[in-house]
């Protein structure tokens, strides 16, 4: 079967961070329940950064590794976005322009919530394998930037609602798609979808976000579950626990992870605690590293989960992860692929840890 996967990958964070429990105590919350989020920092957005200049910062030293003749293997721009800046026009023309690729490129912007990212994932690795393009590469950005709504004085506007601001963070994972998988080799065909209309999260406006913050989390669970249900369902011989090395989440928060993850350890292994909370830091935790200096930051958040877990796992074999990606609204995937120790030695090069220790 084909080869295909990300060939390259790189996090842009921002140049500002924040304390979280500092935000927190500003906004008068009750900080007894900090410890169970696991956050410890998000990106905070100055006024001179926007979902255009955080995409191009994550994908320029991608692009600017490659030859001349490899640039012009990029067949594809795929902004993946809940924060666009036009109701019409793609933020994908901006990216393009601003890494000088070639016109003879298609450009677009996908919205779907957090799940976006993985939608322009599964439609870069699906134009790689159609070889209407032998050779082909396609750039996939996930960019987004949360828009904070708090009264006067600082006071949240609910309590339902006041700890998205501490876990939303800002800026971009870009990927590189092709059939040259150096970071992740994607398993192919090995996909769980699921799926439904629910008013979980919503930004009616471009300068507000709204939200059920216990039903997103329903949902999250809901999906987790069945999403996978389908994959099991679609892939011979999977078990919850054996097959995947690690596991990859899209992380709103860390709390919300360690919660998906115990309630699927539940239902699919039967396992005790004791055990689910050693699964938990051996296959999840690695993967929450960077989610909890960045922050949640929406399509991007489980590239983000990605390159983290690449970077602090052990890959001294060639190990699998399986991926859970979920956005509200909602929709969900979970998903897998390999990574392999000169993957990991590659990975190493983008130095994400550190650029993230220099905000």
């Amino acid at each position: 079967m084909q080869q295909v996967g990300i060939e390259a990958l790189n996090v842009y964070g921002g140049s500002a961070k924040l304390d979280v429990r500092m935000l927190g105590e500003a906004r008068h919350l009750e900080m007894t329940r900090f410890d169970n989020l696991l956050m410890k920092e998000k990106t905070v957005a100055m006024p001179y950064e926007d979902p255009v200049s955080y995409a191009i910062n994550a994908a320029k030293p991608i692009i600017d590794s490659l030859s001349d003749l490899e640039k012009q293997q990029i067949k594809m721009v795929i902004a993946c976005s809940e924060s666009g800046i036009d109701f019409s026009k793609s933020m994908s023309a901006y990216i393009h322009d601003y890494l000088g690729l070639s016109r003879n490129c298609r450009m677009f912007e996908i919205k779907q919530a957090c799940y976006s990212g993985t939608a322009g994932l599964q439609m870069a690795l699906n134009l790689i394998l159609s070889q209407a393009y032998p050779g082909a590469k396609a750039l996939v950005i996930g960019t987004d930037i949360f828009r904070p709504v708090v009264v006067e004085g600082g006071e949240a506007l609910s309590e339902d609602w006041s700890f998205v601001e501490p876990s939303s963070g800002a800026g971009a994972v870009a990927i590189l798609v092709s059939d040259v998988p150096k970071i992740f080799q994607a398993d192919v065909g090995c996909n769980g979808y699921y799926g439904y209309e629910v008013m979980d999260t919503c930004r009616p406006n471009p300068d507000s976000e709204a939200g059920d913050a216990d039903l997103s989390l329903l949902s999250y669970l809901d999906c987790c579950e069945n999403a996978y249900q389908q994959y099991q369902d679609r892939v011979e011989g999977v078990d919850y626990q054996k097959t995947f090395d690690y596991l990859s989440f899209h992380t709103p928060f860390g709390g919300m992870v360690k919660g998906a993850h115990r309630s699927m350890m539940r239902k699919f292994k039967r396992a005790k605690p004791v055990e689910i909370e050693e699964d938990f830091q051996k296959r999840v935790m690695p993967g929450l590293v960077y989610c909890q200096q960045v922050g949640n930051i929406m399509g991007a958040t489980v590239f983000l989960s990605l390159a983290s877990m690449i970077d602090n796992a052990d890959f001294s074999k060639p190990r699998r992860i399986g991926i859970f990606s979920y956005g509200s609204g909602c929709c969900s995937e979970f998903y897998s692929g390999v990574v392999t120790p000169q993957g990991k030695e590659i990975q190493a090069q983008q130095k994400i840890s550190s650029q993230l220790a220099m905000r």
